[in-house]
């Protein structure tokens, strides 16, 4: 019997990119799975687009919940408030990154498979990084987390993925994204 390993699973351990320090990075992806965009995640970006004065891209995901027996259903789609929440984080990073003499843009993705849309989103731009915020990596239990989602980016991904770790207090502010309340009639 041969076990097929499927590229970006949990049994895939290669590595076929080439090392951050062996790239000339000119375009970068900066990513969020929902959680706002922290400082030292923009300080990583700088200074990875300084020297060749990159390109950046900011792409954030406003989360759709889930399926209804299968069938898309508009309830679970992000709510006005979760997507101004997105589009806010987005501006408020664009004007950070020009304030420090970078180009950038972006917008906002509503998706039920983050890491998959990140990753279209780099190869669509020609990026050569991709940048993201992350947690405690937390193994194969984490895989089942959405703040995972930097570490599935990163496993998945064929060009060099930098995760910042995030600081005891950005992890406590939390996603941006609301808690669901259902409207009582």
């Amino acid at each position: 019997m041969t076990l097929v390993v499927r590229p970006g699973s949990l049994l895939d351990r290669r590595r076929d990119r080439p090392a951050p320090s062996e790239v000339t990075i000119r375009r970068i992806v900066l990513a969020s799975e929902g959680r706002p965009i922290p400082q030292s995640v923009l300080r990583e970006v700088v200074a990875l687009a300084k020297p060749e004065h990159a390109e950046v891209k900011v792409v954030a995901i406003a989360r759709i919940w889930g399926t209804s027996l299968g069938f898309p259903n508009p309830g679970l789609q992000p709510t006005r408030g979760e997507w101004d929440e997105q589009r806010l984080s987005v501006r408020k990073t664009i004007e950070a990154l020009e304030r420090s003499w970078l180009e950038a843009s972006g917008h906002v993705i509503a998706t039920r498979r983050a890491a998959k849309r990140i990753l279209r989103e780099a190869h669509a731009f020609g990026a050569d990084a991709i940048v993201m915020g992350a947690d405690p990596h937390r193994r194969w239990a984490g895989d089942f987390m959405w703040s995972q989602e930097p570490h599935r980016v990163d496993r998945r991904s064929t060009i060099p993925v930098h995760l910042v770790q995030l600081s005891e207090q950005e992890l406590r502010r939390g996603p941006q994204t609301s808690k669901r309340r259902r409207k009582r009639r």
